[in-house]
């Protein structure tokens, strides 16, 4: 016997939902209670609300000062944006692509098109040659007469690569594509998760090159029938997708705080009793009201902070949480220059480095890889400066703001191969990260099934974001929407 929808819905408004966390994830999770009539409220410890999704003003231009982007595969980004009604503000990036710099001896030069993660699907193509060299290409060929090889779950991609097609195509193709991704070195990448079909199409093929061409037309077959960018972002920032998140959460009855911090989390017969710190009104006095502690009452709490965060909330009622992944350190410098020199885009819409060569990882040209973002900065570039990697701290970590700034346009003249003198430089913006594991990594998509797993036996508790989903938004929409859907049906079929 089914409940009538009158009894459903009566079930849903008794039901309290607390969302620790106003990422993403987070709004993504109340919103998906709030849509069935639960009560929910979302409290975020911070004063605005976004996580890796940010924005700054830079001398009146509004930027994303974190994710610039998503990735379009499985759609579940753009069915989110369709829903929020933001259709008519998404975007492709220009075509134009980036460049290469820091391979030792070679003058930089424009990424090669036609490969996956960097592989080529042909050695010999001038853009690839041009990279490696004559000797280079030739031990990459040989890929294609040695043995068949199957990848194996443990093997890593930079192995892989470097087996079948040579330390020049590993260290000088594939690691700046995965040090600019996933801020890791490639033998730490797990090509099975990086690259899904890869060993599949490997072990059909006999040959890495090969694979990588099968791959490539596959998704040309696959564009041709649903054309369309690998990539996407939204005109005005990604930022109005967390600004169009939270009002529609709020319009169907979400509560949502900032500067409201959890402070723990306990247990209560069947009950969750969430402690939470609360700024004071600075507004009270001229020195400002102390913060003041409350205590919330809920049956569910879904848990969608930074690992950090969340594994301190969790480590009392979840057992078998396990280690932590190595976390990266990254830290982004956002620059507004006045430099007519960057009209003619040299190095198109960025670069990637060759891990070593650079302080910076990477540099993206925003204001030439979006139109929107050319237009509103009036003639003027913005650049961002990328710095930290896996197991390698960034080189701005121990500046202060005008040190990393000045730091960060010194980067930009080197990887642009152009003078931006420091009267160039408008305004900046520095944001720091600490980057979720890729799920990519080795050994990383173990770690999140057992934290999942472990975190589903305990009633009424909840766990999203990009420690356990992956990085990208194309991995923690979905991701989110399916624990919420978990934990949302226990509390009202459980």
């Amino acid at each position: 016997m089914t409940d009538a929808p009158e009894d459903l819905a009566a079930r849903a408004a008794s039901r309290h939902v607390v969302v620790v966390g106003g990422g993403v994830g987070g709004l993504v999770a109340a919103r998906e209670c709030a849509k069935v009539g639960m009560r929910v409220t979302l409290l975020e410890a911070a004063d605005v609300l976004g996580g890796a999704i940010r924005r700054a003003e830079l001398d009146g231009v509004m930027v994303d000062a974190g994710a610039e982007s998503y990735a379009t595969r499985g759609g579940h980004v753009r069915e989110l944006i369709d829903e929020l009604a933001l259709t008519d503000r998404v975007v492709t990036p220009n075509p134009v692509g980036a460049w290469l710099v820091g391979a030792p001896g070679i003058a930089p030069a424009p990424l090669p098109k036609g490969g996956v993660l960097g592989i080529p699907a042909n050695p010999f193509a001038e853009d690839v040659r041009r990279i490696i060299g004559w000797g280079g290409a030739w031990r990459a060929y040989l890929d294609r007469v040695r043995p068949l090889l199957t990848i194996g779950k443990d093997r890593s991609l930079g192995h892989l690569v470097e087996t079948r097609m040579g330390a020049k195509v590993r260290d000088l193709l594939v690691a700046p594509v995965t040090a600019g991704v996933y801020s890791a070195h490639p033998d730490d990448v797990d090509p099975e998760i990086a690259a899904p079909g890869l060993n599949e199409t490997l072990t059909l093929t006999g040959s890495l090159s090969v694979a990588v061409a099968q791959m490539i037309a596959d998704r040309a077959e696959r564009a041709r029938k649903a054309p369309g960018s690998a990539v996407e972002a939204l005109s005005g920032g990604m930022h109005t997708l967390i600004d169009a998140l939270a009002a529609d959460a709020a319009l169907l009855g979400a509560t949502i705080r900032t500067e409201a911090a959890v402070e723990q989390i306990a247990r209560e017969g069947d009950s969750w009793i969430v402690t939470v710190t609360v700024a004071g009104d600075d507004e009270a006095s001229e020195e400002g009201a102390e913060p003041t502690v409350e205590t919330i009452v809920a049956d569910a709490v879904i848990i969608a902070t930074a690992e950090p965060v969340a594994r301190d909330l969790l480590a009392d009622h979840v057992p078998g949480l396990g280690t932590p992944g190595q976390a990266p350190e990254i830290e982004i410098v956002s620059l507004l220059i006045d430099a007519p020199v960057l009209d003619a885009a040299p190095r198109g819409t960025g670069v990637l480095t060759v891990p070593g060569s650079h302080t910076g990882k990477a540099l993206t040209h925003a204001t030439v890889k979006w139109e929107w973002l050319r237009e509103s900065a009036g003639g003027r570039h913005i650049v961002r400066v990328s710095f930290g990697s896996q197991g390698e701290p960034a080189a701005t970590a121990a500046l202060d703001d005008d040190a990393a700034a000045q730091l960060a346009l010194s980067e930009a003249s080197a990887l642009l191969g152009v003078h931006l003198a420091p009267e160039s430089l408008i305004a900046a913006h520095r944001s720091r990260f600490t980057q979720s594991q890729p799920v990519s990594l080795l050994g990383a998509g173990e770690r999140r099934r057992s934290v999942r797993a472990a975190v589903a036996k305990i009633d009424g508790l909840g766990a999203v974001g990009a420690w356990l989903s992956g990085t990208g938004l194309a991995q923690v929409i979905p991701d989110a929407v399916d624990e919420t859907e978990r934990v949302r049906r226990a509390l009202l079929w459980g």
